[in-house]
This record gives structure tokens, C-alpha cells and sequence, in this order.
């Protein structure tokens, strides 16, 4: 794959999306409500991250909160942002069929692409500006999208890229703690939920797309292993497990039981097996309650974004609305609390970071298309 150094300017999205929304401290619902909201959300994340200079993104707008990392500063942003803002474009193109967002992010990430053995994958920063690690997950994040977009639009070069992440995530196979995925390239320490349930989904996707047995025997593989040794009692997932000693951090965060339970989902039609539906709901109902109990976000919200996706493909077959208001309840409470003047979003501590923004920006689309297709309103439970 050839590196392209992304030069598409900041008018391709302020032509596309000119509307800007000032930040809201009471919301007033209505027509287009979420979908004038990732208009104003993709507009203030262009102006405010994106540098034209250079054609990067930056990672944070402050300066001081830049990292140096081995001697190294690190003014733009990591891989991990690019995954969350082109899955995001993803979803934008999915509501405004004109939109071409998809095709110049996948631009900018290929600065990030390096070819280097055993298989070609993304670095975590840009190659010509002194590139990291390797991360299994930030590699199938992008398979993901590039597959759901093969879905759509059935063009070659999604499915080819999907197939690439496919085989740069297997060579984190082994048969250590009895199989299972690594997280990152340069530490067989632990694996991850998220790289084990990321790459359930790729894996099932490329069935889908493919019909090739070996991608569902890979599927069913690592959604085993990943259910035996990283699954709660409440149904939930833990962080990981050290190959070590075994013992497992069990830290619970949205997105590792957001990949899951769309897992489930994506068995169901892959198999027929009406067993993994009725997990997936025991699991949506466990995460309903442990992450939207609140009525607050009790994580980040590009780890919530990666939920959302879950309930959302749910929703396909089993019609109950309970976990779409839930997440809306949070949603709203993000968007009439934590929304500066600039039109981006923050907590008390400070502007987030890019991945974060983008999170948001997949929520804002993802329900600018479900308020298309659904009744909203609290008394649809």
C-alpha cells in the first residue's frame, strides 16, 4: 500500500457540513436534532484539530498536553484517533450519501502504514516523524470500518484492506494461555479483550463478506477463548489476562463488552443459532445498567461509541428501545453539560483529547440516523 501524505484541506468539510450550532445548556429536541449536532460537532473538530500546515491532526489543542514519548515529541495524534474519526466518516456517509469523508481519512492514516514484517500494519504514530509500536486493536479498528464500508458500497479495496488487518492481527496468535490474541506487536504480556473481540468481528465480517469457513472457524476461536478467560460473572468483560501468572485485570470498560456483544449479534446471522441472541441481550442488559445507570457516561465516549455500535446492530432483531434511551439519556447529559463555546467537548478538567471528540462525533451520526429510523421520545420504552 502506497503512503500517502494527506493534503485534503479543511474546505472539503466546512463545504459539506456549514452549519454551526453554538454550545447548548438546555436542549430543545426537534427535527434533525443529533444530526445538526455532528454537523456542528465535524465542523469544530476540522477547525480546532486539524492543522493544514502539515495535514495531521493534532492529538490535543493544548501545547503543553503534547507528549513526549523515548525523546520524542509527539505534536499529532496517535493512530487510535484517526480509528475513531474514520469510523466516524463511516457513519456520516451512511446519513449524507454526497459525503466523500471516508476516502481522504483513510489518506491521512496511511502515513501511518508500515510494511515491515511478519505482515504490512499501522504504526501507532507517523512514519516519517519517528513511528512506535504497533497495536493489534488500532490495526482492526480500521478492518472494521473498512469492512462495514465494503458492506455498503462493495468496493474492492475495502474488502482487500479488511483482509490485511486480518492477517497482520493473526500473527498475535499463539498458544500461550491456550490461544488468544496479544494486544501490542512488542509485548506478549498480557492479552486483551480488545484485541480478541475486535478481531472476532473482523473475522466475521470477512465470513460475511466472503463465505470462507476459515474466518468463522477464527471467529468462533477467539470469541471461546475470549468468553473463558476474560468474561465476568455479570456477563461483562475484564481488561486482560497476564500470560504470566494468569491473573486478570478486571478493569470493565463499554467497548470491550461493546465488541461481544455486536460478536453475538454477528454469530446470530453467520450461524442461525438463536443462542447467540439470546446472549447478546443478557449482555446488553447487564451493560445497560452497569454503563447507563447513571445517566452519565461512566467512560470515555469513544469507548461508548464502540457500545452504541452493539446496540445499534441489536436493534436489528430485537426491537426493544431500553438500551438506545439509556445510552440517549448519557448522550444528552454530554451534550447539554459538557459542550464548550467552540463546539467541542469537555469536562471539568479540560478539553478531551482527539479520540475522544472523534467518539463523540461516531455517537452524534450514529443517532442522527437512528432518529431517522426510530421514535426517540422516552415514552417509546
Amino acid at each position: 500500500m502506497k503512503i500517502v501524505r494527506n493534503s485534503f484541506s479543511l474546505v472539503l468539510f466546512v463545504a459539506l457540513f456549514s452549519s454551526q450550532v453554538s454550545a447548548q445548556k438546555s436542549l430543545k429536541m426537534g427535527d434533525d436534532f443529533y444530526k445538526k449536532e455532528m454537523k456542528s460537532h465535524l465542523n469544530a473538530i476540522q477547525k480546532n484539530y486539524y492543522d493544514k500546515a502539515s495535514g495531521y491532526y493534532f492529538v490535543e489543542l493544548d501545547p503543553a498536553k503534547r507528549e513526549t514519548k523515548n525523546g520524542y515529541h509527539r505534536e499529532y495524534t496517535y493512530l487510535w484517533s484517526l480509528c475513531a474519526l474514520y469510523q466516524a466518516t463511516n457513519e456520516i456517509e451512511k446519513i449524507d450519501k454526497k459525503a466523500k469523508l471516508m476516502e481522504p481519512m483513510l489518506q491521512n492514516i496511511n502515513n501511518y502504514y508500515d510494511a515491515a514484517p511478519p505482515k504490512p500494519g499501522y504504526s501507532d504514530y507517523i512514519m516519517k516523524l519517528k513511528p512506535g509500536e504497533r497495536y493489534y486493536d488500532d490495526n482492526q479498528w480500521i478492518g472494521i470500518t473498512a469492512l462495514d464500508a465494503y458492506a455498503r458500497k462493495k468496493k474492492a479495496s475495502d474488502l482487500k484492506l479488511g483482509k490485511a488487518m486480518y492477517d497482520f492481527m493473526m500473527t498475535a496468535y499463539d498458544q500461550a494461555l491456550g490461544g488468544g490474541l496479544y494486544w501490542v506487536e512488542t509485548s506478549k504480556s498480557s492479552k486483551n479483550t480488545c484485541s480478541n473481540g475486535p478481531g472476532v468481528l473482523v473475522a466475521l465480517q470477512l465470513y460475511q463478506a466472503t463465505k470462507e469457513k476459515c474466518y468463522l472457524d477464527t471467529a468462533l476461536m477467539l470469541f471461546n477463548w475470549t468468553k473463558e478467560k476474560l468474561q465476568a460473572p455479570s456477563g461483562l468483560f475484564y481488561d486482560n489476562i497476564k500470560t504470566k501468572d494468569g491473573s486478570v485485570d478486571k478493569n470493565t470498560l463499554s467497548y470491550n463488552t461493546g465488541t461481544m456483544l455486536q460478536s453475538c449479534v454477528y454469530l446470530y446471522e453467520c450461524t442461525g443459532d438463536k443462542n447467540y441472541l439470546t446472549e447478546a441481550k443478557a449482555i446488553a442488559d447487564s451493560s445497560l445498567t452497569f454503563f447507563y445507570g447513571r445517566d452519565k457516561f461512566r467512560d470515555g465516549y469513544w469507548f461508548n461509541a464502540v457500545l452504541l455500535r452493539a446496540y445499534q446492530h441489536l436493534l436489528k432483531y430485537n426491537k426493544d428501545m431500553k438500551y438506545i434511551l439509556g445510552f440517549k439519556k448519557c448522550l444528552d447529559y454530554a451534550v447539554t453539560n459538557e459542550k464548550n463555546e467552540q463546539g467541542l467537548f469537555q469536562n471539568k478538567n479540560g478539553l478531551y483529547n482527539l479520540v475522544e471528540q472523534g467518539g463523540m462525533l461516531e455517537i452524534l451520526a450514529r443517532f442522527a440516523w437512528l432518529e431517522s429510523h426510530y421514535d426517540l421520545s422516552e415514552n417509546n420504552k
